[in-house]
Parts: structure tokens; sequence; C-alpha cells
């Protein structure tokens, strides 16, 4: 096992809830394994997951196993809920060789049975005039995406209901519109934005309540407009979250959930409850942006998934092999993540 360090600049800074960030720092993690070396990635987001010092001794402590250990006691010794990303990045460097060795895809590594070559993915536009939104998202659906997520909560719910209105009469019927209020909404706002919100045919709005408040969450569902549960995962186990009732829409993140083979078992458990799955990214590098596409590869028929965030960063750890055609991302079919090891560093 082995562990290298990197630093990516973003394209444009990014505000987060512990303020605005213009890099993203992790790691990449090598492991060998069946003959193979596989490639992981684990870049935390304070706030979602660990610190990159905690995830860097998490790795330290990884790589210490792994020199007298087998790739069980490793995964034992990293705490899926401590330290999620450095548990992702070791977790996906041994998926990947184990998919290698098998000579599949990673996404058929989970389902051999399964074959894709496409993912739907949406386009995200941030806080705006109605204008300004509208004139975002007819550029995302020119350029053939046919669902976009957009920014709510900094506003009154008058202001995004008239962005959202606008976006409606902008694009028209044939385009899924998704709203995301970071648990911006007391109870009575979000009550009245879904009232409103249900005519213009928001599909859903994702964390529309504070993290904590399944109960709430629960309370509003069925009211027109779908609720969709993101934040609400960082601190809790996802069967409590399913238990309470809570959602309609699950958004799974690999890197906060401690690996692919972690999200693609509660994406299917969210299915069995009637509740569905929709994978993201953390807006990660290539390797776990790979990582989280292949899970969302190996559920039949997903929806649009948050994958396209590669041009949030301004340099890379590889070449990415996707490409999006037509509000698609092409999920490669060479084995593993579909990466060779060699190409993968921050020099990339």
């Amino acid at each position: 096992m082995r562990v290298e360090p990197f630093s990516l600049p973003l394209s444009s800074p990014l505000s987060t809830a512990r303020g605005t960030i213009s890099d993203r720092s992790g790691f990449v993690v090598r492991y060998d394994h069946r003959s193979e070396t596989g490639v992981g990635e684990a870049t935390p987001l304070p706030g979602w997951t660990e610190s990159v010092d905690d995830c860097r001794r998490g790795l330290d402590d990884a790589a210490t196993v792994a020199a007298d250990g087998g790739h069980t006691d490793v995964l034992l010794s990293l705490d899926a809920a401590s330290v999620p990303a450095a548990r992702h990045g070791f977790a996906t460097a041994l998926l990947d060789a184990d998919a290698k060795a098998d000579g599949v895809p990673l996404y058929q590594w989970f389902d051999s049975d399964r074959q894709c070559d496409r993912v739907p993915v949406n386009a995200t536009v941030g806080d705006g005039s109605p204008t300004e939104t509208a004139d975002a998202v007819e550029r995302a659906v020119e350029a053939g995406y046919d669902c976009c997520k957009l920014k709510v909560g900094k506003r009154t719910v008058d202001e995004d209901v008239a962005r959202v209105r606008t976006v409606r009469e902008r694009v028209g019927e044939d385009v899924t519109l998704r709203a995301d209020a970071n648990g911006a909404w007391s109870h009575e706002e979000a009550t009245e934005a879904f009232d409103r919100l249900a005519p213009l045919d928001v599909a859903y709005v994702e964390q529309p309540l504070p993290a904590d408040d399944l109960a709430g969450h629960a309370s509003i569902r069925g009211n027109g407009v779908g609720v969709a549960l993101d934040e609400s995962l960082i601190n809790r186990r996802v069967d409590s979250v399913l238990d309470a009732d809570a959602a309609d829409v699950l958004i799974l993140k690999p890197m906060v959930l401690g690996g692919p083979g972690n999200a693609h078992t509660l994406a299917l458990r969210a299915r069995e409850q009637g509740v569905e799955p929709v994978v993201t990214t953390t807006i990660d590098a290539v390797v776990a942006r790979l990582a989280a596409l292949h899970v969302a590869a190996a559920v039949p028929d997903i929806g649009a998934c948050g994958l396209a965030t590669g041009d949030r960063l301004a340099a890379d750890l590889a070449p990415d092999p996707t490409t999006i055609t037509d509000g698609a991302m092409l999920v490669p079919q060479e084995t593993g993540l579909g990466l060779d090891p060699a190409e993968v560093g921050p020099d990339a």
C-alpha cells in the first residue's frame, strides 16, 4: 500500500458551510492485490468527512496494517464513521485491483449481469437572478442536459419560486428540475415552498430542512415535491433515515460513505424500500469520480446523478476517460476503473 499526497486547484472558489475553498487536497492510494495494482483516491471535505490531517493519519495507520496483514485487516482498521475518505481511498484501490484481476469494469464486478455504457447526469446551476438562472439552465439544455439542479435557500421563498418559474417558462416541460436548499429553510418556509413549487413540476428538493430534522422531512413528504436527503446522511446510519420514512430520494456520496462498495450496498437497500438513490461526488478528482460513476452504473434504471463535476477542477490526477454526451456520462468498459495506475498522479 502506497500513499501519495496531492493538491489540485479549483477552477473557481467553492463555498461550503465551513467557508470558501480554492483547492482539493487528498491522497492517491495504490494497492497491489491479485497481481494487479489498484488505484484509489481519498479526498476529504471537512464538514462532510474527516480533516485532511485525520485522513493522512488513517491512511498511515492502514499502511502499517497492510505491511503485516491482508486487505480485510486494512478495511477493518479504517472506520467509515470516523475516516470515510481514507477508507474510500483504500477500498477503491482494492476494488480496482479486484475488477482488473477478474477482467471486468468495476460496475460489472458489482453486478456481473449488468451492461451499462451511459449514466444520466444533471447540471448544477448556482444562485442568481431569475434571468441569470434561466440563462444558465438554457445553456445546460443546449449542451444536452435534460435535468438541472438549482441552488435555492439563499434568497426568500418568493425570490426562489420566481427563479424556478422563470426557468420553467424558458425551457418548457421536458426538462427535469431539481432544487437544493442545503438545509436553509424552516419548516414553515419549506411547506410554503413545496406548495408553490409543485405546480412548477419540481421533481424534488434536496435537504430542505436542517440535517437533524428527520421528523420534519417526513412531515413535508407527499405534497407534490419529493424530499431528497444529503447532509442528513453525514452523522447517522442510512437505516435510521429509511426507518424514519423521511425521504423519497437519498443522495449518496461514496467519499462520505466510506467507499464505492458501501455506496452501492446502500443504493440497493434504499431501492428495496422504495427510495431512489442518486450518486454524487464531493468535487473529487478523476479517480473518485470514476468510482462514483461505476457505482451509479451498477444500479439499474438510476436517475440523473451528480457526477458532472470534473469542470470544477483546474487540474486533475489523470486524463478523464469519460465524456458527457446528451446529458449522460459514458462509462469506461476497460477493466477496473478504466485508468492506468501509471498515469495517475498530481503531475498528470
